[in-house]
C-alpha cells in the first residue's frame, strides 16, 4: 500500500543546527527504507512564503501569493512510501524527527486506473 506522509510544523520551530540534524536523520531513514524497497520519494519544501496558490472559480483563474490558509503549522515536506499496511506507516512516521516538534499526517494514495497509451 502506498502512503503519503505530510510533514507539518512551525517554520520558526527549528534552529539551523536542529534543521541540519533533522535532515541528516531523515535521510538516513530514507536510505534504510530504500534498502527495504519501501521508499518512493521525499523532499523538504521551501518556506510557505514562496508558495503560490491557484484557484479556478466560474472559469476564471485566481493566482495568489502564499498559502491558501493561515495556520500555526505549515506543510514543510513529504514522504511517499510503499509498505504493507497503516501500522507500518505509523511506525515509520513515529521515527521521523519532525514528529517530535510537529505533525506527520499519513494518507493512503488513491490508485489511479491504468492509462491507455497515446
Amino acid at each position: 500500500m502506498k502512503y503519503m506522509m505530510l510533514i507539518y510544523g512551525s517554520e520558526e520551530g527549528w534552529t539551523e543546527p536542529e534543521r541540519e540534524a533533522c535532515m541528516r536523520e531523515s535521510m538516513a531513514i530514507c536510505d534504510e527504507l530504500t534498502q527495504q524497497g519501501k521508499w518512493i520519494a521525499s523532499s523538504p519544501l521551501h518556506s510557505v512564503t514562496t508558495a503560490t496558490s491557484v484557484r479556478v472559480r466560474e472559469g476564471k483563474r485566481q493566482v495568489t501569493d502564499g498559502p491558501f490558509a493561515e495556520t500555526t503549522e505549515q506543510l514543510g515536506g513529504y514522504y511517499i512510501i510503499d509498505v504493507d499496511d497503516l501500522d507500518e506507516a505509523i511506525a515509520i512516521a513515529s521515527r521521523l524527527p519532525p514528529a517530535k516538534k510537529g505533525t506527520v499526517e499519513i494518507r493512503p494514495l488513491f490508485p489511479l486506473p491504468e492509462r491507455e497509451p497515446q
